[in-house]
């Protein structure tokens, strides 16, 4: 079966190209999805006016990601997790993390552009991919730090704590 891609299909094509697939990945994934069309000459005319206006659509966001890239990568973003003691974090640090504290930054990036192959389980300082388009990539240094743990307050020794009652009442009371 011949389909006209409407979006880019990782693993199959970009959008506007007509490729052979199986016939049940068309017909029961590509079409009901309305990733794809059937490859019909009237479909494969409009699809080229849709080609000419993705390209141009595509020129913009691309100029776009281009001016996003010189912003992000001055970026730093740093965490506090706790952590044990050899540096292995008791959480991790996600891309919806990254994402957050992008957006809080001004930044407004997708979590699934952010190509983290697994959560960062350990302490350090990472370089993370942000596919901002598909031919412009984005590189945001993250900073992965321990959370300072202050000590406890030692308990009073008895005897002093005995007196501290007493001096509470020979102190005035404010009205």
């Amino acid at each position: 079966m011949e389909v006209i891609l409407k979006e880019d299909v990782p693993n199959l094509g970009l959008r506007g190209e007509v490729v052979k697939v199986a016939d049940g990945y068309g017909r029961n994934y590509l079409l009901p999805r309305k990733m794809a069309m059937q490859a019909t000459e009237a479909n494969k005319a409009v699809i080229e006016q849709m080609k000419a206006a993705a390209e141009r659509r595509s020129a913009s966001e691309k100029a776009q990601a281009e001016a996003l890239v010189v912003k992000l990568d001055a970026v730093v973003l740093s965490f506090t997790r706790r952590a044990g003691e050899a540096g292995h974090l008791f959480g991790s640090v996600t891309s919806a993390d990254i994402a957050a504290e992008l957006a809080a930054q001004g930044f407004e990036v997708d979590r699934r552009k952010i190509q983290l192959g697994e959560p960062l389980k350990s302490l350090g300082e990472y370089k993370v991919a942000i596919r901002l388009h598909r031919e412009v990539t984005a590189r945001v240094t993250v900073k992965v730090l321990a959370e300072v743990e202050e000590e406890p307050v030692a308990a009073a020794p008895p005897e002093a704590a005995a007196e501290l009652p007493a001096a509470a009442e020979e102190t005035p009371a404010a009205e």
